[in-house]
């Protein structure tokens, strides 16, 4: 299925699923990180020496290629994502944050920052209200909203991670431009640290031995390669039955039946527009009773958050799908 296309299909097939917020219209993939439009990565090499304290003037491209200037580190933060809202939070800015998406839920102190509107669709006024001198955004927005909070020429910043490199790259990005630099440092520090343990416990696994893993993260869709949720499965020793395809996909449930999964991961949270969760639409449907995830009783839910956004936690969601396919050696 063409890219593209697949994308606009999972925003507009994600609107039946449980939002956190209440009233919204807007999809937990969405809101968690499925990606919008398909910009290309962002330019994230230091432009000013790459030491602990941000020299200013700033100027950084973003994934878009846009320029942005900063003429002292920023006081005023307003985060349209998600993810981003988590990364300026771990990096210490929770009092520089002047607004969040209707969607930021964590760390608590989230919930009470004044709401921006949606993360695909941000609203435009609460963002002019905030007097802003920092937007950051994220891989849900869509390409108009994007132009159009652009032509408010504030010192607006995007993102669109594909991979944990990605990830870790947008936290020190983000820590050059609020001069966060060296709680940035430390916090990729961490990350990379905790992956390199879990790939150490999986590596003992023979290519022949690893697992055939699935994952639904919205009803009726999967993942395939170029998306940093594959990353995840491989990265945690799995087999995605679904990395001969690319991006985000519509299932064939014949296929997953004849693919024959060890394990099946869900997202918790997610659910169908009569009110069904994942694991109990998985069960129901014909055929699958034969898979062996199925027969053995390995449907395993993951914590959407941790594992749809882009931000520290995803190392969090890379612990648990390693402690699902392989409880005996991840601990």
């Amino acid at each position: 299925m063409n890219k593209i296309v697949a994308l606009l299909l999972v925003l507009s097939l994600s609107l039946t699923l449980a939002a956190c917020g209440a009233g919204s219209k807007e999809s937990s993939s969405v809101k968690n990180g499925a990606p919008a439009s398909g910009s290309q990565p962002a330019e994230k090499k230091p432009e000013n020496g790459g030491g602990t304290s941000t020299v200013y003037p700033l100027t950084l491209k973003d994934t878009t290629g846009t320029e942005i200037t900063l003429k002292k580190a920023p006081q005023r933060i307003v985060s349209t994502s998600t993810a981003e809202t988590e990364i300026l939070f771990a990096l210490g800015l929770g009092d520089r944050i002047v607004g969040v998406s209707d969607f930021d839920n964590y760390p608590e102190e989230a919930k009470s920052k004044p709401k921006m509107g949606g993360v695909s669709a941000p609203n435009v006024e609460a963002i002019l209200a905030a007097n802003a001198d920092l937007v950051i955004t994220g891989i849900s927005i869509k390409d108009d909203a994007l132009a159009k909070l652009r032509a408010l020429n504030l010192p607006f910043y995007k993102v669109e991670p594909k991979s944990i490199d990605d990830i870790i790259a947008d936290i020190l990005v983000i820590g050059q431009l609020t001069d966060k630099q060296k709680e940035a440092q430390a916090l990729t520090d961490k990350m990379k640290k905790e992956i390199e343990r879990i790939k150490t416990a999986v590596s003992t696994v023979m290519p022949e031995q690893k697992k055939k893993v699935y994952i639904e993260f919205s009803p009726g869709w999967t993942v395939g390669k170029g998306e940093f949720m594959d990353e995840v499965l491989t990265l945690a020793g799995g087999i995605n039955i679904a990395a001969d395809t690319k991006g985000y996909n519509k299932i064939n449930e014949e296929k997953i039946i004849q693919d024959n999964p060890a394990v099946i991961f869900y997202t918790t949270g997610a659910k169908d527009k009569e009110g069904q969760t994942l694991d109990q639409i998985i069960k129901k449907r014909n055929g699958w009773d034969k898979i062996e995830a199925v027969k053995g009783n390995r449907l395993i839910g993951i914590d959407q958050d941790t594992l749809n956004r882009p931000g520290p936690r995803i190392v969090e969601g890379l612990l648990s799908i390693a402690k699902g396919i392989y409880p005996e050696l991840v601990k």
